[in-house]
């Protein structure tokens, strides 16, 4: 099922996550409802608060798909970093609960992540490139920090600005 993305600014954005305690049916529909909203969205990264589930789960898929590239959908309940890179690498990020803002963002290059897979198994594996990216910025997410919290105030503050502007536009056009 094809979930609502809340839109910045909204109040769940900023909350931490709940730990998930299990990896059940319902947290697997959950998973699957992700996948279904980020592919349509079209993205490649989509966390549970992104769609106002405040507990601790993401999905990535950062193939490209456009190109042609087989699916790669991963799953992750608790995602955390247990070891980063030193060097950093900088990707323009965007999100899609801040549609059509982007920005340069330095993050460490290569990360080592921690989760519980959709089988409920608990994994290690180190990521790179825009994986690594991705995977950092939605648990981010999942801590309540967006990719313009990186950002000067000023700069925030216009989008910011930028987003409640959306967001009336959208509420007008629904009637």
């Amino acid at each position: 099922m094809i979930r609502q993305i809340l839109i910045h600014p909204d109040p769940r954005l900023k909350k931490s996550c709940e730990t998930v305690s299990v990896v059940d049916d319902s947290i697997r529909a959950l998973m699957d409802d992700m996948l279904e909203t980020m592919y349509e969205a079209p993205g490649i990264g989509l966390a549970a608060p992104q769609i106002g589930v405040l507990q601790r789960v993401v999905v990535v898929d950062c193939t490209r798909r456009d190109e042609g590239e087989t699916p790669e959908p991963l799953c992750m309940a608790n995602p955390e970093v247990v070891a980063a890179s030193e060097e950093l690498r900088e990707y323009e990020e965007g999100c899609l609960s801040i549609p059509e803002i982007y920005a340069p963002i330095s993050r460490p290059d290569t990360v080592t992540i921690r989760y519980i897979d959709r089988d409920g198994t608990t994994t290690e594996r180190a990521f790179d490139g825009i994986w690594s990216t991705c995977i950092q910025h939605e648990i981010d997410h999942l801590n309540g920090r967006l990719f313009i919290d990186y950002l000067g105030p000023m700069r925030r503050r216009m989008i910011t600005e930028k987003m409640k502007k959306l967001k009336r536009e959208r509420a007008r056009a629904e009637g």
